[in-house]
This record gives structure tokens, C-alpha cells and sequence, in this order.
């Protein structure tokens, strides 16, 4: 016969005894989680280094690329002459590009249709048009217009200049360069400002604030999210077309190797030269340009993109973390 206390105050069972001194409460540590070993990544990931490797031996060990000759030559006078020109061309070519490209765009988004037609006319002959072709046609301009005036339209003229005297190579390396990236400015620009909401706009004219000023105050600053990145690209892509105008014999850095190879016949350590110092420019005007854009996103995301210098640390410290639970399991 079963009494009431049976009922009442049942005995715990072992099973659940042993739960209880097992719980999260006994001081015991809660089951650690190990990583997944993907070996398929692993094993991707040491091929791809094996051929890096076996690449990279076979260019330093390469007698053929005289790497001797290319440190003689990397700091050399004509070398580095050759190279601030190209700097000094490219800076020069993207100001004046962009501040002709600028009123184009304004021109292009314009509601007079006189104005609009002209300048997508200037965008499609530009664009068009193949930028060696432009530049022969700048240097042989001679032809075209023997001389140059100054004075009444459809008058006479006070001034004139043989146009061979008035521009040189150097001179019409920079005219035949602007023109060509002006052309490519105004529709980096023009999309740009296309990406900013017109509701921006809308907002701007309901407070009273004149076209102009919301353009310059409102637009162009939320535009330069979207400007930024194309806008870089370019800077990277004049650097590097600006070798172009050695056929003009402008003594840019593509045309300085080039006088020296042709002396010394040592052609491929003199194009690792310019190889070398055409990646190094690069890889600094790419840095620029990561800042810049990180600056002009501070009013578009809540936390900003993290830099170089702070996604090597989180990955060394990932890395750390792996690590160390590989080896505790």
C-alpha cells in the first residue's frame, strides 16, 4: 500500500540527480564550438601559392631581366625628369579637364536646348574620336590655320602669331589631353549629380534657395559619393595615357626610357623602369583615393569603412582567434 509521503516527497532518480550537479550552475564549462576545417580552401589557397611562388621565382631568378641594370637606372636624372613631367602633365590635364567638364555637365542637364545640344555634341565628338588621332591633329593644327588673331569677329585683327611658334608639343599634349578627358569629366560629373535624389532639389527650391546655390551647396557635395570613385579611375587612367604623347616627343617618362634604351639597347630593363614607377604612382594615387572616398562617406553610412591599416589588424586578430581554438580542441 502506497502512504501520502510517497506521493508527496518522491526520491530524485540518479539520471536526474546527476543533471542537476551537471548543470550550468555546477561551475563546469559550456561545450566550446570549433571551427569547421574546410580543407577544399585550404588546399585552393596552398596551389595558389605555389604558383605565386613559382611565378615570382622564375622573374627574380630570370638573368634576362638584368635587375642590376634596373636599379641603376630607377633613380637616374633622366628617369626622374622624365617622370615629374608625367606627374606635372597629369595634374595638370585633370584640373582643367574637370573645370571644363564641369559647365558641361551644368550645360547637358540645362533646360535651354541650345546649350544641352552643344555640349552632347562636344561629348560625342571627344568621345568619339580616337585620343592619338586627337593629339596628331593638335600637333599638325599648323596646317589647318597657319596663323592665329586677336581682334573683331568677322573684323580685322590686331594680333597675329604663326601658330608653329605658338604651340609645342608640351602645349599641345596638355590641349589635345583636357579636350579629351573634358569629354569624359562632364559625363562623370553629370551622373553624379543625376544619382542625388531630386527631392534634394525639390527641398532646396521650397526654402527659398536659389539653382545655383543648391547646386553647389546641396547636390555637388552628396554627388561627390558617386563622382569620387569614377573621378579616380580617371586620375589613374590619364597617368597612364599620358605615355601617349611620346609619339609628340615630349620627354614624359615612357619617352625618357625610350632615349635611353635606344642608346643602350637594354630595352627590356629600361620598360621595367617605367613598369615599376607607373605601379608606384598608382598604388599612392589609389591610397588617396580610398581616403577620399572614406571622407565623403561619413554622411552616408553610420559607421565608416574601415582602413587597410584596421582590416589587417581584425584579420590578424581572426587569425589569433582560430588559432588559438584549434589548439584547445
Amino acid at each position: 500500500m502506497v502512504s501520502p509521503s510517497d506521493l508527496t516527497d518522491p526520491a530524485p532518480a540518479p539520471a536526474l540527480a546527476h543533471a542537476k550537479t551537471s548543470g550550468p550552475g555546477s561551475g563546469d564549462e559550456p561545450p566550446r564550438i570549433v571551427p569547421r576545417r574546410n580543407v577544399g580552401r585550404l588546399l585552393a589557397a596552398a596551389v595558389a601559392l605555389s604558383l605565386f611562388a613559382l611565378l615570382v621565382d622564375s622573374v627574380v631568378r630570370n638573368q634576362a631581366f638584368q635587375w642590376d641594370v634596373v636599379g641603376g637606372y630607377f633613380t637616374s636624372a633622366a628617369v626622374l625628369d622624365g617622370l615629374l613631367l608625367t606627374l606635372w602633365l597629369t595634374g595638370v590635364v585633370m584640373v582643367l579637364g574637370f573645370l571644363l567638364g564641369i559647365p558641361l555637365a551644368v550645360m547637358r542637364l540645362s533646360a535651354n536646348p541650345v546649350l544641352s545640344t552643344l555640349s552632347w555634341g562636344y561629348v560625342w565628338v571627344f568621345r568619339s574620336t580616337p585620343l592619338l588621332v586627337q593629339l596628331l591633329l593638335w600637333f599638325n593644327i599648323g596646317a589647318l590655320y597657319p596663323t592665329l588673331g586677336l581682334g573683331v569677329p568677322f573684323g580685322p585683327q590686331f594680333i597675329t602669331v604663326k601658330t608653329v611658334n605658338l604651340l609645342g608639343p608640351a602645349l599641345t599634349a596638355v590641349i589635345g589631353l583636357t579636350l579629351h578627358e573634358a569629354a569624359y569629366a562632364a559625363e562623370v560629373v553629370r551622373g553624379g549629380i543625376l544619382s542625388v535624389d531630386a527631392g534634394q532639389t525639390e527641398a532646396a527650391q521650397a526654402l527659398g534657395i536659389g539653382r545655383a546655390r543648391a547646386l553647389r551647396r546641396i547636390v555637388v557635395p552628396q554627388a561627390m559619393r558617386s563622382i569620387v570613385p569614377t573621378a579616380g579611375n580617371m586620375l589613374i587612367g590619364t597617368l597612364k595615357g599620358t605615355s601617349i604623347v611620346s609619339v609628340l616627343a615630349v620627354h614624359d617618362l615612357l619617352y625618357s626610357v625610350q632615349l635611353v634604351y635606344n642608346q643602350t639597347y637594354q630595352v627590356i630593363p629600361l620598360l621595367l623602369v617605367a613598369t615599376l614607377w607607373y605601379i608606384a604612382v598608382t598604388t599612392v594615387l589609389s591610397v588617396g583615393q580610398f581616403y577620399v572616398e572614406r571622407h565623403y562617406a561619413r554622411g552616408a553610412t553610420r559607421v565608416l569603412p574601415p582602413t587597410p591599416l584596421q582590416r589587417l589588424r581584425a584579420r590578424l586578430a581572426a587569425h589569433r582567434h582560430s588559432l588559438r581554438s584549434l589548439s584547445n580542441y
